[in-house]
């Protein structure tokens, strides 16, 4: 009692120094790290914590995916396996009909082969055969029937699955990726030995919406820069949120003045906005970006997240 008391004070002040809000999933990943009874999760954040990195909501959500939750990996081993169930009857019914066809196609010929010998009996057996052989072809159209059926079933299941896939990967108040299938996406492009451009762009004045506007607002200003950031990139590369207030664009194989003319235009489209309060008809000021870039053919997502990051502060620092 007294060991699980202490560990119980330990999360607590672990989510208190970090400012995280007590949410299942933040004390479970919490918990976990205070038992050290997931060593590689526990690495994660002893490094993360050496390397001076703000623990947030979205890296705490980043482990949870990265090394605790194995539903996922469940629905997809079951969708995969669903259609090698399916695949394979549809084979098997479309083999079986051609054969039963064949067959049936066969015994016909018998029939008619039989005629000038006038064996009755023979004719009587090859009619009796041929009557099974129409009853094995009207079960087969059964069976295609239950196939199409389980088809679709099959169909509905999938898209109820790549639903939950969806929430698995995308950020709810962005619409972007969720920093675990970027670390995932980072992780891919590095096996293949492609270089990896990232772009992090930094909302300096979010705190400030929010301190004096409002929740709403500061939810408001998200979504804006988020389609932003979505409309320049989503036909080159990856676009995800990587903490409170900053995005993170992800390029694989690109120059950097590609990268350069990418973060301007995100720029030069948030310029454009304009914000009114609703209530007070107050024009609200222009929103504030920080941009950092940097390119790597080795390491982490993490370490792609903070050489990023250090170059939108310093970008910050020098206007």
């Amino acid at each position: 009692m007294a060991i699980a008391q202490e560990k119980m004070t330990k999360v607590c002040m672990f989510l208190e120094h970090h400012v995280l809000p007590p949410t299942p999933l933040n004390f479970q990943v919490v918990y976990t790290y205070i038992s050290k009874i997931h060593f590689a999760l526990n690495n994660a954040i002893d490094d993360a914590i050496d390397a001076h990195q703000n623990i947030d909501e979205l890296f705490i959500e980043q482990l949870y995916f990265e090394y605790l939750n194995q539903g996922h990996k469940t629905e997809v081993a079951m969708i995969e396996n669903v259609n090698g169930v399916i695949n394979s009857l549809s084979q098997n019914a479309q083999q079986t009909e051609k054969k039963l066809n064949d067959f049936a196609g066969h015994v016909n010929d018998c029939m008619h082969s039989l005629d000038e010998n006038n064996i009755a009996n023979s004719r009587i057996a090859l009619e009796r055969l041929n009557e099974q052989t129409q009853l094995l072809l009207t079960q087969q159209a059964q069976f295609k029937h239950q196939l199409s059926q389980a088809k679709k079933l099959h169909e509905a299941t999938k898209k109820q699955l790549n639903t939950l896939r969806k929430q698995h990967v995308i950020d709810p108040q962005t619409g972007l990726y969720k920093r675990h299938y970027l670390t995932k996406q980072t992780q891919l492009w590095l096996k293949q030995d492609k270089s990896i451009s990232a772009i992090a762009i930094q909302i300096d004045n979010l705190e400030h919406f929010i301190n004096n506007f409002g929740d709403a607002i500061g939810e408001v200003i998200l979504n804006k820069v988020a389609k932003q950031v979505q409309k320049y990139v989503s036909q080159s590369g990856l676009a995800g949120r990587s903490a409170k207030d900053q995005f993170i664009v992800l390029l694989a194989n690109i120059e950097p003045e590609t990268a350069n003319l990418i973060a301007q235009k995100v720029i030069s489209g948030v310029e454009k906005l304009r914000f009114i309060s609703s209530k007070s008809d107050l024009k609200l000021p222009p929103i504030s970006l920080s941009l950092g870039i940097t390119e790597q053919q080795q390491g982490d997502f993490n370490q792609l997240v903070k050489s990023a990051s250090n170059a939108a502060f310093k970008s910050r620092s020098s206007q």
